[in-house]
Order: C-alpha cells, then structure tokens, then sequence
C-alpha cells in the first residue's frame, strides 16, 4: 500500500466485503484497512442475498455499513418479494444507501429490459424510504440517464459509483446532481487515463473515493501485491492518483473525500 503520506480518516464507500474471497481473512483485511488509514467502508449489496450478507457483516463493526439493492447482472432474479425484502432491509439503520442498482449494456447478464425494471423499481423504493442510491452504469449512458431523470426530484442523493466514463458523460452526470465515485480505474495508464482529464472537473463536495473490492486492483501500487486482490487498505492508492491529477495535497483530497462521504451516508 502506499506509504509517502500517511492519511486517516478515509471513507471506501463501495466494497464487496462479503465476497467469498475474503472468507479466510476478513478480520486481516479489516486491520490492514484500519492501518492504512481507511475508517470506514461501505460493504455492497448487489443481490438479495448478497445484500442480506452486507448488513449482517456490517452490524459486527462500528467501522461498517452496508447498502442493498439488485445489480443489473442479476436482474433477471428480481421480483416483487425482492423488493419487499430489500425494503426491510433498508430500513435498518446500519444500511445507509439504496444499491447497487443500474444498468449494464457492457455485460447482458440479464436482458435490457428485465434491467430497466429492476432499476426503476429500485428507484421507487428509495424515493419511499428517502436514503441514498449507489448507481451502476456501463455502456448504457443513455439509457440511464432517461431512467433515472424523472425520479431525482424525489430522490434523497444518488452517486454513480465506479465512474468510467468520458467527459460528456460525467458532464450530464453532473448537471443532474450526482455524485461520482472514483475508484482504482483512475489508476490504469492504459484504461483510465481520461479520467485523469476529467476528474479535476468534478466539485469536491461531490467527489468520492471507492475500491470496488476484491475488483480493480490500482495499477499504481508499489510494490505490487502477490494476490490480485484488491482490498480497502489500498485506498489512499486511489487519493493519490486524484490528487496527482488534481494538482491537489493528498491530504486535502482525503480530507474533501471524507468530508463529502459523511454527508452524503450520514455516517
């Protein structure tokens, strides 16, 4: 993990930290996270099951929250007794977000239009429940943005997590009112390298950082890690990158990023 600034505070507000992968050592990778800095996490709920998974984990830290929501890849799997189930478990007080939710033209695992409605269905609930929305979106700008237009006015907040996209995209992103998450694809040279163009033009009361562990491993850590893992405790990877970007200290960056976290989960 990065070690020329040691930073504290950090907020990872995407992790899958029920992934199977952490299984073996998921007390480790918590410690290692503390360590680097990184106080709290949001863990992902990306399915029915998986979102019961988040909220259970999450209630065994105060370091921990959870969201919970279908991604599009299983929406084929969404029904109304989904719904019902995710209702119920938003209203927890440790799960702070409706999500991960969206659209994914970029993979099909389920058809485009079991997607949409899985999406807008979503979005009903959260304008019901009034908690934020942690958004997906690949390949499907378009289409996403028509979906999740009408609802903003009813939404609480709603951050597209795992930004990726061009210019334009973050610009109606932004017009719109979202929030954006910068994960370890800024840290790509070969695939992320517009988003170092990019991302200065996000405000900073709108910017937040994120890992989407065990996935998207930034490129930039030295030394690089045996296992292709990606964990929390590579965050300030991510701030660095941002910062490197922004002609911004990391410390500032960490501080923004925090900062605008709180705000948004309430946490």
């Amino acid at each position: 993990m990065p070690d020329k600034q040691k930073l504290s505070g950090l907020i990872d507000i995407g992790a899958n930290l029920a992934h199977d992968s952490f299984d073996a050592d998921r007390d480790k990778v918590l410690e290692r996270a503390r360590r680097a800095g990184v106080e709290k996490i949001v863990i992902t709920g990306a399915s029915e099951y998986g979102s019961e998974q988040a909220l259970a984990l999450a209630k065994t830290s105060p370091q921990l929250f959870a969201t919970a929501g279908v991604h599009p890849h299983d929406a084929s799997q969404f029904s109304e007794n989904t719904l019902a189930h995710l209702a119920k478990l938003a209203a927890d007080k440790k799960t702070v977000a409706m999500g991960e939710c969206g659209l994914d033209f970029y993979r099909d695992f389920s058809p485009r239009p079991q997607q949409e409605h899985c999406l807008a269905k979503q979005l009903e609930l959260a304008c019901k429940i009034g908690k934020p929305v942690f958004l997906h979106q690949r390949d499907a700008h378009d289409r996403f943005i028509k979906i999740l237009e009408p609802f903003l006015k009813d939404l609480n907040k709603v951050v597209v997590h795992c930004f990726t996209g061009e210019q334009d995209e973050l610009d109606a992103c932004l017009e719109l009112g979202c929030y954006i998450g910068i994960t370890g694809w800024i840290c790509d040279e070969r695939r992320g390298r517009h988003l170092l163009e990019s991302v200065p033009t996000i405000p900073a009361d709108r910017l937040m950082i994120e890992t989407d562990a065990p996935y998207l491993l930034p490129r930039n850590l030295n030394p690089k890690p045996k296992s292709r893992r990606n964990e929390p405790c590579y965050l300030p990877a991510v701030v660095e990158k941002i910062a490197e970007a922004t002609g911004k200290p990391v410390t500032q960056i960490a501080e923004e990023t925090t900062k605008t976290a709180k705000a948004f989960f309430g946490i």
